[in-house]
């Protein structure tokens, strides 16, 4: 009995770090990808496609400016760990001072222009801010993430065309909002909507002007145009200085609507420009 005693023992042993070799296997397979993002509307975009398969370090925190934030080192320290930087690849200030003392950080990173495929436009490096460059942008991150990891090929493949047939329904609905309206000419405190103006046939009237602020004579100018065109609403950027917006909306007895086009949750924030596009 003893014998049998000790045999049982010795097989439970066996069992358990047999079992315990399988979970560190089975945990060490299903390590999560680390990867790298300039700003927030991307992580949306990268964890829609890459699920609990990926891990994103976004590298301009909600509330900072990417024209003028820098990097806290706790951030390079994920930096250093990251396999993929997916560039926004547009102009932006940050990319712009950024980019290439990042990549010498971890030379190893794969880096992924996430613009790749959109006709740019050099006054505006908010590209993302049109759902239908966001449909590009996420097929650029599900081609980098099936490369980089092609054994998951299908997870990533179904994910994308469940996140993207929700970014074609947007799209219809900026369509259905905007055709045959016959104001299309919004005001905006910073030029961040260019794309989604080229792409629904509006146009956007700015208040700042090349990151100043406006002269007295273009503030007059701005409130006679929009007096001109009845307009009832201003879209101003948490980042932006508001006084300037204020004084117009006084004038013109208009409604201030803040909307952050570097807002992470990309859709819902999408849905709230175009509630305010069907009030223009």
């Amino acid at each position: 009995m003893k014998r049998i005693a000790i045999l049982l023992i010795i097989t439970i042993i066996i069992c358990t770090l047999l079992y315990t070799t399988s979970k560190t296997e089975e945990a060490s397979s299903e390590e999560k990808i680390v990867v790298a993002a300039s700003i927030m509307p991307q992580k949306e975009f990268i964890e829609a496609v890459g699920g609990d398969k990926v891990k994103v370090i976004v590298m301009v925190p909600p509330g900072a400016d990417p024209h003028t934030y820098e990097p806290q080192p706790g951030q390079l320290r994920e930096l250093s760990k990251a396999k993929i930087y997916f560039q926004i690849g547009s102009g932006i200030e940050f990319e712009k001072t950024w980019m290439e003392r990042l990549k010498e950080l971890n030379p190893n990173m794969k880096i992924v222009n996430c613009s790749k495929g959109i006709k740019l436009m050099k006054e505006d490096p908010h590209v993302w801010t049109s759902p239908r460059n966001a449909i590009i942008i996420v097929k650029n991150i599900y081609k980098s993430l099936t490369e980089e990891d092609p054994i998951h090929k299908d997870y990533y493949a179904k994910n994308m065309e469940k996140y993207i047939s929700q970014l074609k329904k947007l799209d219809e609905q900026f369509n259905q909002t905007l055709t045959g309206k016959q104001n299309k000419k919004i005001l905006v405190y910073h030029p961040a909507w260019t794309y989604l103006c080229r792409d629904y046939n509006i146009e956007q009237i700015t208040i700042e002007k090349e990151g100043k602020e406006p002269s007295p004579q273009a503030l007059a100018k701005i409130i006679q145009e929009a007096k001109k065109n009845n307009i009832k609403i201003i879209i101003v950027s948490p980042q932006s200085n508001k006084q300037s917006a204020q004084t117009i909306a006084d004038e013109i007895n208009a409604k201030i609507v803040i909307i952050d086009p570097l807002a992470e949750n990309y859709i819902e924030n999408m849905q709230k420009m175009l509630q305010t596009l069907k009030s223009i």
